[in-house]
């Protein structure tokens, strides 16, 4: 996968923003400082996990919205929704009721996302991956695939390159379409998601979902329309419009893979489950020093239960996730002999299309480009942290007194907006302001008595 422009889908309110620093702490990637009393993102940083926008006490913190109104731009509109859709309705609200409503509110196919596992298992008798090393790291999750680029590069060979459940439906999708006699220059595939980083990715130009989805749709607003549309139809003949495909049958193992263990469950050898993305970075510690070769396959998880935690989910993760587990026990094992000829029918065409391109690491965490200058500005953070407090109050607007070491070494900030000196030593302060943060050079300077 070439090294492309990131399109982030996070953003700041700069007149609702208060400066209270929930957001910078809460950074896992260390992506947000405070300036001028408001936040400001660095989008190299960014892995639109929407930790922050979790912790904002003021909702200063919005997600991109997404155009609904676009999917009227083809005439064959296909919703593929995530498993954890049928998860934010009471239990009084059947599946049946789900599918039809999105096919009233405009759309005339619908495919659950999750059925990708069914499709990829019947081309091949089992669930596949790709990788050069192990152990093998799930791509699900998009937050924790941008994550590995920044901070852990070494580790992107074990990344699985085969294509995501939602990618091989939608790629199913269009080609069974097609099969049946539909232009697919009259088609148009659109991904609901509850996650920011999913929808980061479908609008970021050529990445793994450019040309099978034309869209991503956040799952809040698809909900509040389905919502509007219950309310006004309770009367309403809920059978499904004739002539028009619902959505194919699906696994019970598949309409699981989305919560915490349900993609480890089905894979062989030795797996491992690790959600949240703060206990995801511990981990990946521990699987850079290589100290857990034992392991055959991980599946991480940005969002802590799976995907119901995603931030575009109305419904708490809990309940959500107990709902689908409940519906996953009225599932078969298996999809039925029919469904799989419908798969088996187009199967050369998407044999050949289950892999994606390797995954670039980006450098956007190094100190300069320049491997010279980057251990320069290394040593020069190195003692820069010595002269500093190591409180971590984050009043100088940088998550961590490490952070604002690198920041000053990279003449992006300066010693002067640690409040810790400034109130224990003003006049050694405005010393250390010279040397460290007014200037690039890197003469020694004795540490101060603080």
């Amino acid at each position: 996968m070439a090294d492309i422009p990131f399109h982030h889908t996070l953003t700041v309110l700069q007149d609702v923003c208060k400066g209270c620093t929930h957001c910078m702490k809460r950074c896992p990637t260390g992506a947000i400082r405070i300036a001028g009393g408001k936040a400001h993102v660095d989008p190299e940083r960014c892995i639109d996990c929407g930790q922050c926008m979790v912790v904002c006490p003021h909702h200063a913190i919005v997600l991109e919205q997404s155009d609904f109104n676009r999917i009227f731009n083809y005439r064959n509109r296909v919703a593929i929704i995530p498993s954890l859709l049928f998860g934010q309705f009471e239990d009084t609200v059947s599946d049946l009721q789900i599918v039809h409503a999105l096919l009233q509110i405009g759309f005339t196919h619908v495919h659950i996302a999750e059925f990708g596992v069914d499709i990829l298992r019947t081309l091949g008798n089992r669930i596949s991956v790709y990788a050069d090393d192990r152990p093998v790291i799930s791509s699900y999750c998009p937050a924790v695939v941008r994550l590995i680029q920044l901070r852990y590069p070494a580790l992107l060979r074990t990344i699985n390159l085969m294509r995501t459940p939602a990618q091989i439906a939608a790629l199913f999708a269009r080609l069974d379409i097609e099969e049946q006699g539909g232009d697919p220059e009259e088609t148009g595939v659109f991904y609901i998601t509850p996650c920011a980083a999913k929808f980061a990715q479908i609008n970021t130009p050529m990445s793994a979902t450019s040309g099978l989805i034309q869209g991503g749709l956040n799952l809040d607003s698809v909900f509040n329309l389905m919502q509007s549309y219950f309310a006004k139809n309770k009367k309403e003949s809920l059978a499904v419009t004739p002539g028009v495909i619902a959505f194919p049958q699906i696994s019970a193992p598949a309409f699981l893979w989305s919560l915490t263990k349900g993609e480890s469950a089905s894979m062989p050898g030795r797996t491992l489950a690790v959600d949240e993305v703060h206990n995801v970075i511990e981990f990946l510690e521990l699987v850079e020093e290589d100290k857990q070769q034992n392991l055959d396959f991980l599946e991480l998880r940005a969002c802590a239960t799976g995907c119901t935690g995603g931030v575009l989910n109305p419904r708490n993760r809990f309940l959500a996730s107990e709902r689908i587990k409940h519906m996953a026990q009225r599932l078969p094992r298996e999809i039925d002999k029919e469904t799989k000829a419908r798969v088996l029918k187009v199967s050369d065409r998407m044999i050949h299309n289950l892999k994606v391109d390797r995954i670039e690491a980006k450098h956007s965490l190094k100190l300069d480009q320049d491997m010279g200058l980057a251990l320069q500005k290394m040593e020069k953070a190195r003692r820069i942290l010595e002269v500093l407090p190591g409180i971590d109050c984050g009043l100088c607007g940088s998550p961590s007194c490490a952070a604002l070491a690198e920041d000053i070494a990279r003449s992006n900030a300066s010693i002067r907006q640690c409040a810790v000196l400034k109130l224990t030593d003003p006049r050694g302060l405005n010393t250390l302001a010279r040397i460290w943060g007014e200037q690039i050079a890197l003469e020694k300077t004795p540490k101060p008595e603080v």
